[in-house]
């Protein structure tokens, strides 16, 4: 790893752990509730002590002019609910150099397994990381088993998640974005599959805020590095607070009742 690249990683992964709160949602669609204003979001955020904030380039621009904060991640990959059969395919919208000309730190993209555009999603994701190898820029992938393709073992406690985050490493990504297993014991199967940070995506289900610390606390019991949570965090009466929350586990290896105590 090059020089460059370590000091980008530290700073968005310091100690190789990290809170992300990712806000590209608005994107995909909208309105999107915690979103309507992104100035109040982004505050919020870095209020809280979030050691990155992943958007879409034109927010990338806009808020890092605005704040002068160096830990926006920008998102180079999108599709939106409108696109029918193909709402599942990302597509390439920025280049790794633009991104980083907009104020990013990193980038992201995003790859849906057993999707019909699999194929297309692998390969852009591979031109994401060719480029960002050449800069020294990290490349978070977001990588998900959830297409209508997917071909399980039935030995795969992990439901695919393993292979999701192997196959991001394999892929030149320096950080990998996964769901939860549903357990800590297939989790760790999940950590141990690669050499790189993975961290814990929200999902769709809702969870009471003490539910999602016993949730993170077990992700990194099971070799976790930390979340990279967006709804949960920015739909929530008080991101700020369920930040702090999340870097007492994270950062300061509480239990999730001593970070309750952030709460508010």
């Amino acid at each position: 790893m090059g020089d460059q690249l370590s000091s980008r990683m530290e700073t968005i992964l310091p100690g190789g752990k990290g809170v992300w709160m990712p806000m590209d949602h608005g994107a995909s669609r909208f309105p999107e509730s915690g979103l309507e204003d992104t100035i109040s979001a982004v505050d919020a955020a870095i209020e809280g002590g979030a050691d990155a904030i992943i958007m879409h380039k034109g927010p990338v621009s806009y808020h890092s002019i605005r704040t002068g904060w160096n830990r926006f991640v920008c998102h180079t990959s999108v599709s939106t609910v409108h696109g029918g059969a193909r709402s599942q395919d990302k597509i390439l919208v920025a280049a790794v150099s633009e991104c980083i000309s907009r104020g990013a730190i990193a980038v992201s993209a995003q790859v849906n397994l057993g999707d019909p555009a699999e194929p297309e999603m692998i390969e852009r994701i591979g031109k994401i990381t060719t480029e960002a190898q050449k800069m020294e820029i990290p490349v978070l992938g977001m990588f998900y088993p959830r297409g209508p393709n997917l071909s399980l073992d039935d030995s795969d406690s992990t439901g695919g998640i393993a292979h999701a985050a192997r196959l991001a490493w394999e892929l030149g990504c320096n950080v990998v974005k996964v769901p939860w297993t549903g357990s800590e014991e297939s989790f760790e199967i999940v950590t141990s599959s690669v050499p790189i940070p993975v961290l814990l995506s929200g999902g769709p289900k809702k969870l009471t805020n003490s539910d999602l610390l016993k949730l993170v606390e077990k992700s990194v019991y099971s070799g976790g590095s930390g979340v990279c949570m967006g709804r949960y965090i920015f739909n929530s009466h008080d991101p700020s607070s369920l930040i702090r929350s999340l870097r007492a586990i994270v950062h300061d290896g509480a239990n999730s009742e001593e970070a309750s105590r952030y709460l508010r």
